[in-house]
């Protein structure tokens, strides 16, 4: 079941704090913002956009490191400071022009809900909230920042039958 919904996916979309970070926020003694992203993760979202697979980011708050990480890692549709979700949501789909179950999202806070239960893959990673979990078809083996982004990546990317023609060249 989480395959055959994998197979339909043409755009992945993430929250950040707790998903494409592990979670922490850290302020120097001057106020300025720290967040820690995994470099694997990143490379997995690379990986989707050359396959073809859109990424955005959704997120509650709003945060410089994020806006310079989306920009480093080339995704232009970024909602920050989104404690409604479904609104930005229904921004991606007008622009894109994609069904609900083309949409993966994933989240792992109260705020994701509404999201995980219009999608077509509604992922958590493995560190969510446990009352997030019955909303979500796929609980990933890794936390957030820590790999959940990239497992779902790689699990995209299989299903599609698109991993050999984007990663065959390291293994070549």
């Amino acid at each position: 079941m989480i395959g055959e919904r994998a197979k339909k996916i043409k755009m992945v979309i993430l929250d950040a704090d707790g998903v494409l970070t592990d979670g922490r926020i850290v302020y120097d003694a001057n106020g300025v913002e720290s967040k820690f992203f995994n470099v694997k993760d990143g490379l997995g979202i690379k990986l989707l956009q050359r396959a073809g697979i859109g990424v955005a980011i959704i997120s509650g708050r709003e945060s410089q490191v994020v806006t310079l990480r989306a920009a480093e890692l080339g995704i232009n549709l970024v909602y920050q400071r989104a404690l409604d979700k479904v609104g930005p949501y229904l921004d991606i789909l007008n622009i894109t022009g994609l069904a609900h179950n083309e949409i993966a999202y994933m989240g792992d806070d109260l705020p994701d809900i509404p999201l995980m239960r219009m999608v077509g893959l509604a992922v958590a990673p493995a560190d969510a909230l446990e009352y997030l979990l019955p909303f979500a078809h796929l609980v990933t083996f890794n936390r957030g920042g820590w790999g959940a982004v990239r497992e779902l990546c790689d699990l995209i990317l299989r299903e599609q039958g698109l991993w050999d023609s984007v990663c065959g060249k390291y293994f070549a």
